[in-house]
């Protein structure tokens, strides 16, 4: 019974393998073109896969860390109230300068 679980889940893999490898854009596959690919895929099953898993798929991109602005620092100039209090008096022509 446990044989017959490992050949399901090599199987399942291979196929996996398979199918990542014929569905991956030939733009985004590493280091062997795509044809190669398959051929070592379809070739060496366990190994194939997993070295396709390891060297040939395309890499996630990596999105950049948040960086939040200081506390209690202002967003913009229309969150800082001395900004709005100057804009105020200058449009209302109380600016002495």
């Amino acid at each position: 019974m446990a044989g017959v679980l490992i050949g399901l889940a090599l199987l399942a893999f291979w196929l996996f393998s398979l199918f990542d490898v014929v569905t991956t854009p030939e733009d985004e596959v590493r280091n062997v073109p795509k044809p190669l690919w398959i051929l070592i895929v379809v070739l060496i099953p366990l190994l194939g896969g997993l070295v396709w898993m390891a060297r040939g798929r395309p890499r996630a991109p990596r999105a950049a860390w948040p960086v939040p602005p200081g506390p209690g620092a202002p967003k913009g100039p229309d969150d800082d109230p001395d900004f709005l209090r100057d804009l105020d008096r200058r449009m209302r022509g109380d600016d002495l300068s």
